[in-house]
């Protein structure tokens, strides 16, 4: 394996791949040398990291991706790649893969468990308890994970440190990142994206997390502000939610994109994006999870958390709104929807408060025919009751 790194190549480096495809043999040749490693037919991969920083790079792969001797990865940012191949036409040899921040199965395995989620999945495939021991160390394990989140330095940092503090500073230089990429790559939009940005958190720890664009600006107009939601989410900075406004014609056919919600892409960035203007010590949501005492922050983290991982797992987001002013008997809110084969599977996200699903219960009524099974994420265990599936928050990685 050689692994060609354009953050840092050298003048050298970058002569052989800007004279390379001309003659292909003379290539490999010295880009073996460079990298004294050799490179055998059909058993060699070469990585491009950092790849969006020398963009006629991916042009050159149709070269010698039709020469067939050995595989290639790319790597790169999509804000520094987008703005960079602008003028580029992307190559029909590539295969796109989106990276997520690690859920709650990966950060288990980063921390050296392997057998837990093997035990959960076969408690959630038979709707079978854990019982309270087991059940209370994995939500202990969870909320590690709430804190850290998936971002692989901030994962490798705790793994390090175990320190939350040590933590939380690598996941303020990511978040300072972003606002750097917005300035950098968001062009006209960059007012605009960074105004969202910084108002998810305040979003999400209201009961009703519906983006209110007032919030940011009284006169502000969804018009004016579908480029740059739509910059942050393909961005990977944060993930959006439509209200799908007629399930019984499914989800995306009928998704009303002005009422949408706004999450965090990373849980443990939404920690530290909530404080970012205080040291960790300051940090209530610290003190809070840990003691499992959440109060009104528990229903803002524990459904972005949801929101992570059901995107992680390859869903697109929906909810459920109906208002009725005039009967709030009619009102139905359903955190999520998701689509499983042909059946519409609602989520609620409930906090430990929780003693009725009446929005659940007028939804399975309204659109009885249409749906699969209906599911509760709690921090209780697992429980089947009056048709509805209560599941522990952290099974929601298997949904």
């Amino acid at each position: 394996m050689i692994i060609v790194n354009f953050e840092n190549a050298s003048r050298e480096l970058l002569s052989i791949f800007e004279h390379g495809s001309t003659d292909l043999d003379m290539f490999f040749s010295e880009l073996s040398t460079f990298y004294n490693t050799g490179l055998f037919k059909w058993e060699s991969l070469i990585v491009f990291d950092e790849a969006h920083l020398f963009p006629s790079v991916r042009q050159f792969l149709k070269y010698l991706v039709a020469d067939g001797r050995y595989d290639y990865i790319e790597t790169g940012s999509f804000l520094s790649g987008k703005q960079a191949t602008q003028s580029n036409v992307c190559p029909s040899e590539e295969d796109v893969l989106e990276i997520f921040p690690l859920d709650f199965e990966e950060f288990l395995r980063a921390l050296g468990d392997e057998t837990t989620v093997p035990y959960l999945r076969i408690c959630f495939e038979k709707r079978k308890p854990l019982g309270g021991a087991l059940h209370r160390k994995v939500m202990d394990d969870f909320r590690q994970y709430l804190l850290v989140g998936g971002m692989p330095q901030a994962v490798l940092e705790y793994i390090k440190q175990k320190d939350f503090a040590a933590t939380d500073r690598v996941k303020k230089r990511i978040l300072s990142l972003y606002r750097d990429d917005i300035s950098k790559y968001a062009g006209e939009h960059s007012d605009k994206v960074t105004a969202l940005f910084e108002g998810v958190p305040g979003q999400l720890a209201k009961k009703e997390k519906k983006f209110r664009l007032s919030s940011i600006d009284k006169d502000a107009r969804l018009r004016d502000y579908e480029d740059p939601i739509m910059w942050l989410g393909d961005s990977m900075i944060t993930n959006h939610s439509s209200n799908a406004a007629d399930p019984d014609f499914g989800l995306a056919a009928r998704g009303d994109h002005s009422s949408q919600k706004t999450y965090m892409a990373d849980t443990g960035l939404l920690v530290s994006h909530a404080f970012k203007e205080c040291d960790y010590m300051d940090n209530e949501l610290y003190d809070a999870i840990l003691l499992d005492d959440l109060g009104v922050s528990e229903g803002m983290l524990l459904e972005n958390a949801v929101a992570q991982m059901l995107r992680h797992n390859g869903h697109r987001l929906f909810f459920y709104s109906r208002a009725d002013n005039n009967n709030r008997q009619n009102m139905i809110e359903i955190d999520f929807l998701i689509a499983l084969g042909e059946k519409i599977c609602p989520i609620e996200v409930k906090l430990s408060s929780y003693r009725a699903h009446s929005s659940l219960d007028k939804f399975r009524r309204k659109f009885s025919s249409k749906l699969g099974e209906a599911y509760i994420l709690y921090n209780k265990d697992v429980m089947v009751k009056d048709g509805v599936v209560h599941l522990p928050i952290y099974m929601s990685m298997f949904l």
